[in-house]
């Protein structure tokens, strides 16, 4: 097995894991666990970058504001994404934030569609058909619509759409977007500590270290993946991203137990079917998919 299917594997592994990781800070409101995982993620990054002596394209991308604009975006829409996982996981809702990163894939083709007049292929039209119907049939198992798994999935494919016209590479580009948040992160968390709301340092040392940590298990996925998109084709990336929405509906049916009933396994299966005919169709047409170069719920 070459280090580029060890890459990816170990990438989607790792966020399958998250849950696990965001409910041993559920003590901690998802807002401040967001706050400490740009913090420290930039500063992760920002170490990584300066170990290889790579600073010479900050001053060039300070001066292009097209650019500015578009990684200020892709921040915004990053954040809000990863603060829903956060909350949604903690929440008890690791199920539906798994359907949101299955239904992912199809809100990209469909973002294409609209917005870079790519041309839907028959089999990509009966998938997301398959997809609409599975989700209109769990808004009415679930009696609401399931806004968790749309939010995250419209989320994380704006952002991908965004980061397909951005020209930095995956590192760059998380360092810019988590340096456009250090502020705001920065501010909020300063201004927990001073009216006495502040986890850090107060919740216990196990607590503190999650954290902290919170930035190099943010980082360390996205440069696997970094790794596995130059090694392998994108075809099988395609696949591999099943693994972490698996996973995570496994972690939240089999360890934290939540609610699926027997109903629920129907409206499942047509997106599931969906994807089948969707990752099958690529394969056969040979065709690349969009896949957002960033970090699930994330």
């Amino acid at each position: 097995m070459n280090k580029g299917v060890l890459a990816g594997l170990g990438a989607y592994l790792l966020w399958g894991l998250f849950p696990i990781y965001w409910k041993w800070l559920q003590t901690v409101p998802a807002l401040q666990i967001l706050g400490h995982r740009m913090v420290w993620s930039l500063l992760f990054v920002a170490g990584l970058l300066a170990l290889q002596r790579d600073r010479e394209w900050l001053r060039e991308v300070l001066q292009q504001r097209k650019t500015l604009l578009v990684y200020t975006l892709a921040a915004v829409l990053l954040s809000g994404n990863w603060f829903i996982y956060i909350w949604a996981v903690n929440a008890g809702y690791i199920v539906e934030t798994s359907l949101g990163y299955f239904i992912n894939p199809l809100v990209n083709v469909l973002l294409g569609v609209i917005f870079l007049k790519e041309k839907l292929r028959r089999a990509q039209a009966g998938a997301a058909v398959l997809a609409g119907a599975g989700v209109l049939y769990l808004t009415f198992d679930y009696g609401r619509l399931p806004w968790i798994a749309l939010a995250l999935a419209f989320s994380f494919a704006t952002y991908g759409l965004l980061k397909k016209t951005a020209p930095l590479n995956a590192t760059r580009s998380f360092s810019l977007e988590t340096m456009v948040m250090f502020l705001p992160a920065v501010t909020y968390l300063a201004f927990q500590e001073v009216n006495g709301s502040g986890a850090f340092g107060h919740q216990g040392w196990l607590v503190t270290l999650l954290l902290v940590l919170a930035g190099p298990v943010t980082s360390i996925p996205l440069i696997l993946f970094g790794i596995a998109a130059r090694r392998i084709p994108l075809s099988m990336i395609g696949f591999l991203q099943y693994l972490a929405p698996t996973l995570q509906f496994l972690i939240g049916v089999f360890i934290f137990h939540e609610s699926f009933p027997s109903s629920r396994l129907l409206g499942f299966s047509l997106i599931w079917a969906a994807l089948l005919i969707y990752s099958l169709d690529s394969v056969l047409k040979g065709r690349k998919k969009v896949i957002p170069v960033g970090e699930i719920g994330d």
